[in-house]
């Protein structure tokens, strides 16, 4: 719907770049991810193409966003709405450079309205809802933009090679000039109709069971004892002073923290059930009030209690022991036997 140059899309975590530009490349978008796991020079080349028109859609996190200065994007879409509103005020920055027009667009879930709320204010300026376009909007403007197409076209002289061929074709095919034209226009956006065909409603589940929630059946496959030895890429883990022992639950973790954090669930990464500790993966860059709030919140009577995670190698790797390892004493030796 939108008349759009270049666009980069804003998201959590590095996983979510990935997945999200290889699912908006299957659709024949030129799409491409930045994240933090990419050389410096990887992220320069990607940046370079869209600069120069090779790729339309950058799919990006805060990090790898840093200092990126494209004066053709024309659209910033904050897929993950950010947790703070000076993070929202550098995202959209991105576009209007250079004196150029920009629109920002936010999706938001009605768990994060607080959020919405708190950018609202630190930006006084009110963001003016959208209705989602259905197939029938994105026809008609389809059809617009056709129509300029022609038109545009058309104020050339068209050239006597042309008009000759059409003759020739509609003389050879015994056909009318308007059904030669119809099929030729219907050639030219074959592959983007005008008319597009909806899709059928994706079968709704008829139970939680059949069909889970990702963040929790993530959860319910990990609830055997084990220790947490690696961290998803674009995650930290976090340790929570709650287990099996207080009868907690990946589902009662997932609802307190999506709840208080006003978090969609499906940034809830694998959560790990021990007696009377678990393990939760949440996105980097957890804001310090969000990190307190998180630290009062009780799942079954039981203060979470909420620290972060490290071992030996750094931190969101793993849970270390607080017990200090065992130092072996020396074995004695027998004198030497001098009889």
């Amino acid at each position: 719907m939108e008349d759009i140059d270049a666009t980069i899309v804003f998201v959590r975590t590095r996983g979510a770049t990935v997945e999200l530009a290889e699912k908006i490349s299957a659709r024949g978008y030129s799409c491409a991810a930045i994240n933090g796991d990419m050389s410096q020079s990887q992220r320069e080349r990607t940046i370079e193409q869209l600069k120069k028109g090779g790729i339309d859609i950058l799919i990006a996190t805060d990090v790898a966003a840093r200092g990126l200065d494209v004066e053709r994007i024309s659209h910033v879409v904050n897929y993950d709405i950010p947790y703070d509103s000076e993070t929202y005020i550098h995202r959209i920055g991105r576009t209007g450079r250079a004196g150029r027009k920009g629109s920002a667009v936010l999706f938001v879930t009605p768990r994060e309205q607080r959020l919405l709320r708190t950018i609202e204010r630190t930006t006084k300026k009110n963001i003016t809802p959208i209705k989602l376009p259905t197939a029938k909007d994105v026809a008609e403007r389809r059809v617009q933009r056709f129509k300029q197409e022609i038109a545009t076209a058309s104020e050339r002289k068209p050239d006597p090679f042309f008009i000759e061929l059409v003759a020739e074709i509609c003389t050879e095919m015994g056909d009318s000039p308007e059904n030669l034209a119809a099929t030729l226009a219907w050639l030219l956006q074959k592959d983007r109709p005008l008319k597009p065909t909806p899709k059928k409603a994706a079968r709704k589940p008829k139970s939680l069971k059949e069909k889970p929630d990702r963040a929790i059946k993530s959860a319910r496959s990990s609830q055997t004892r084990q220790e947490h030895t690696r961290t998803s890429p674009g995650m930290e883990s976090y340790r929570l002073e709650v287990g099996r022992n207080h009868q907690a639950t990946p589902g009662d973790i997932v609802g307190a923290i999506a709840n208080e954090a006003e978090m969609n669930s499906r940034h809830i990464g694998q959560i790990i059930i021990n007696d009377d500790y678990s393990t939760v993966e949440l996105p980097e860059g957890m804001p310090k009030e969000i990190f307190k709030l998180l630290q009062k919140v009780r799942v079954r009577n039981q203060p979470l209690k909420i620290s972060r995670v490290k071992n030996e190698t750094g931190a969101g790797t793993g849970y270390k022991s607080k017990r200090k390892p065992v130092k072996k004493r020396p074995k004695k030796r027998n004198p030497p036997n001098d009889t």
